[in-house]
């Protein structure tokens, strides 16, 4: 079976181990624990389970666009993915508190008399369950929280991030040019044609004299989004607009996308390079594919060398390349500048932890003898429509002259 396969086979098969095991814990502390009434245990546990289904039903058709109809039951479905993140986070982290409480509990209290162990047995089962409520009473409420801040950041204006490098061999013509970097986008079933056109303006309102759009534009089909992707052409820009691909794009069509951005206006850059600017002062705008494209079977993947085929390395140049990997040989081969996305920096605690251990360059600027390379948050959302410490942006770059 090719990786490309594979790959969704393992996803899926991991995501439903998960869903079932976390689910079963959310059914005993939020509801078995909580109440001895059959009707409720059968309510309640229905409700649990059937968002457990609805979110993995909407992880495993996150590429099909539902009908308008169903689309808040697609919402609600990775809406609750970082629900139930929180939730097990919470209850978690509440029981072991309680653990420890009822174990120096148990090393001060002497064993009761005879004639007094059932009615303080019946006491204890009276404490367990009002602890038991309080606690899922309390994670609910965390919860709603967290999700709540989270989804109204998710789809509120990104915050646009300046940033200023010096990039080395910038003519001194070109001295403050602006690049605006827009990526992870993930157009699909939740970001439509609304949240685009809100974009685009933002943008616009920049002035860039050129923007970068540094994969992870979509998740589905041309057809399916094209009309909500067509946005990007009222961009106004002085120098145009540059892609490169990311892993969604490999999902959703990568050969497909690259025609149809081009058909809009942009500049689609597959292991290659262009001169930005004016005849007498530019600089190199260079693009790979994936970085993980190797592993989808796909015909053209991350090559960097044939992107800087034939260019003359003591020119300025900027490199977009949807993951933060690789850097350090790119600048060693004369790259200036690298601009990537990828990691989302988390999207909503506490994975942006985990991102920050998993990835060196997880998201900000980083500079090492001279040589940048700026991680976007990105500006759209994957999965669940949640943002929490992690705000999606849009980056201003302005171009120095050394």
């Amino acid at each position: 079976m090719s990786a490309s396969r594979l790959l969704p086979l393992v996803f899926l098969s991991v995501l439903s181990l998960l869903t079932v095991l976390g689910h079963l814990y959310l059914y005993r502390r939020l509801v078995r624990d909580t109440s001895a009434d059959p009707r409720w245990r059968r309510v309640a546990g229905g409700i649990v389970w059937g968002l457990g289904a609805l979110m993995l039903g909407s992880a495993v058709t996150a590429r099909l666009l539902p009908p308008s109809g169903l689309r808040p039951l697609f919402f609600l479905g990775w809406a609750w993915m970082a629900a139930a993140a929180y939730l097990l986070l919470t209850l978690l982290l509440l029981g072991a508190v309680l653990l420890l409480a009822r174990l120096a509990s148990r090393g001060r209290s002497k064993a009761p008399a005879p004639e007094a162990a059932q009615p303080q047995a019946v006491a204890s089962e009276e404490r367990r369950q009002f602890l038991a409520r309080s606690a899922a009473g309390g994670a609910l409420l965390v919860t709603g929280g967290f999700v709540g801040y989270g989804t109204w950041r998710s789809f509120h204006r990104p915050v646009v991030n300046q940033i200023a490098v010096r990039l080395p061999g910038l003519p001194k013509a070109l001295d403050g040019f602006t690049l605006v970097q827009l990526t992870d986008i993930h157009v699909g079933p939740l970001i439509q044609r609304r949240f685009m056109d809100a974009m685009v303006e933002q943008c616009n309102a920049l002035k860039p004299d050129a923007v970068c759009i540094t994969g992870d534009l979509v998740d589905g089909s041309v057809q399916a989004l094209g009309p909500s992707v067509a946005a990007l052409s009222n961009i106004r820009t002085r120098f145009g607009q540059y892609f490169v691909t990311g892993n969604h794009e490999y999902y959703s069509g990568d050969e497909e996308w690259a025609e149809a951005l081009e058909r809009m206006g942009i500049t689609v850059l597959r292991n290659r390079h262009v001169s930005v600017g004016e005849p007498g002062a530019s600089f190199d705008m260079v693009g790979v594919d994936d970085w993980a494209a190797q592993r989808t079977g796909a015909s053209q993947r991350y090559d960097l060398d044939r992107a800087l085929e034939g260019r003359n390395p003591e020119r300025a140049s900027v490199l977009l390349a949807h993951q933060p990997a690789n850097w350090r040989v790119a600048a060693q081969k004369g790259i200036g500048l690298q601009l990537s996305g990828h990691t989302h920096g988390g999207q909503f605690f506490p994975f942006t932890l985990a991102v920050a251990a998993i990835w060196e360059h997880d998201a900000g600027h980083y500079e090492e003898n001279g040589r940048h390379l700026y991680v976007s948050r990105g500006t759209g959302f994957w999965g669940p429509p949640v943002r929490v410490a992690a705000p999606p942006e849009i980056v201003q770059v302005t171009l120095l002259a050394s």
